[in-house]
């Protein structure tokens, strides 16, 4: 039987102990972002006020209007020139330069900031904003930071596409998700509403294999609460850098 978690303000527990050797999983989703200024998806005034899902973040909106599609992640890109790690980001990278292959960083974002903020080899599931490739040949992904104002052609004269995970997409490299989670000491979400499968059912993987323990770090009580330890109430960006301590 699974334990009611404990959810109540991050100022009420302590800090996470992290033994050597422990195997850490960080799963970073939109509320880490926003600390930074990158709008969300369902807020107020977010990326999809003004477009519809199906328009702008589907392999069909794009067969349709490839156009459009350009526009609307070339807005994003110029967006993220402009924003900054803030403390979670920076955390997540010291706790890395402390835990090294022990710290697998996986994140729902699909901008740069974890990489800005000093993170290595993070596992971007959702894809890269500055990131492009062909929607047909076998050409590798490239980093690419342009804003288009027409849509790009690959030198096999298909169009080029943003390199993100559209709705009704497979996450990128989920073999290697699972088997960082069957190895996890302990599972920590940031940010993360708990309503974006696969990713909110890695908590509950967890639970059904019993192996780690599960905390939960953000602004709201996620979707999957029932499925955690301990849920920490508060803004990512004043939790995270005295959540961890190693030992």
């Amino acid at each position: 039987m699974v334990p009611i978690p404990k959810i109540a303000a991050g100022s009420e527990f302590g800090p996470l102990r992290v033994r050597r050797g422990e195997r850490v999983f960080v799963l970073t989703g939109a509320g880490v972002s926003a600390e930074s200024g990158v709008p969300t998806f369902r807020d107020a005034g977010g990326l999809w006020e003004q477009h519809r899902v199906e328009d702008v973040a589907t392999p069909e909106g794009f067969a349709r209007d490839p156009e459009m599609v350009w526009r609307f992640y070339s807005q994003r890109r110029l967006k993220a020139r402009e924003v900054r790690p803030n403390p979670a980001h920076l955390a997540l990278a010291r706790l890395g330069d402390r835990l090294g292959d022990d710290l697998f960083l996986c994140t729902q974002n699909v901008d740069a900031l974890h990489e800005r903020a000093g993170s290595k080899d993070v596992h971007h599931m959702h894809g890269r904003l500055l990131s492009t490739r062909c929607s047909s040949c076998g050409r590798a992904p490239f980093d690419d930071e342009s804003a288009y104002e027409t849509a790009p052609r690959c030198d096999c004269g298909a169009l080029l596409r943003p390199d993100v995970v559209w709705f009704g997409e497979m996450p990128y490299g989920l073999p290697r998700i699972f088997d960082a989670l069957e190895e996890t000491d302990l599972f920590v979400t940031v940010g993360s509403s708990g309503a974006v499968y696969p990713a909110a059912g890695f908590v509950s993987h967890l639970r059904h294999i019993g192996r780690a323990r599960c905390i939960y770090v953000g602004l709201e009580r996620p979707d999957n609460a029932h499925s955690f330890d301990e849920c920490r109430l508060g803004k990512a960006g004043e939790l995270v850098p005295s959540l961890f301590d190693v030992t």
